[in-house]
């Protein structure tokens, strides 16, 4: 995997809108890598916002997608690792505005809550704005700090049935 390809993981929830991010990408010739599940047959979140978060927080990828029914569940597990700024976004504004100002490096979707359509402008807003920098370097310093503070080297390699 290259440091330049985007990392997407989904559960039975994001599957179908999945497949129409790789659609995108590969219609765009964005490098991927799916580390998702590749069915509807019901499986664990947490297991794969772990394998995206866990490779984004390491700086083996800059990027990463998940994708749940609501997107909230893969928000919550993958913030927990260090450095990882996942975000929920459900408009196109929210998508911009993560990159613009949270430089955020993990987007969230809802595979049941947002259309396909919604969530390709998403995507795209996300992938082509730039961060901004400049005051926002403050808050993400504050978050840094405090990450680095409340993690305190811990290291969560979950083991277990995916489903």
């Amino acid at each position: 995997m290259s440091k330049g390809s985007i990392l997407i993981g989904n559960d039975h929830g994001g599957y179908d809108l999945k497949l129409h991010i790789v659609e995108y990408f590969e219609k765009a010739g964005t490098p991927y890598v799916n580390v998702g599940s590749d069915s509807t047959e019901i499986v664990r979140y947490p297991y794969f916002a772990a394998k995206v978060a866990g490779v984004v927080s390491r700086s083996e990828a800059s990027r990463g997608i998940l994708i749940c029914s609501t997107g909230i569940g893969m928000s919550i597990i993958a913030n927990k690792f260090q450095g990882v700024r996942a975000s929920l976004c459900t408009s196109t504004y929210m998508g911009k505005m993560t990159r613009a100002h949270n430089n955020s490096n993990i987007l969230c979707l809802g595979g049941r809550t947002t259309g396909i359509f919604e969530a390709l402008d998403i995507l795209e807003a996300w992938l082509t704005t730039p961060y901004e920098g400049g005051r926002h370097e403050i808050s993400l310093g504050l978050i840094t700090e405090a990450e680095e503070t409340l993690c305190k080297d811990g290291v969560w390699n979950p083991v277990g049935p995916m489903r």
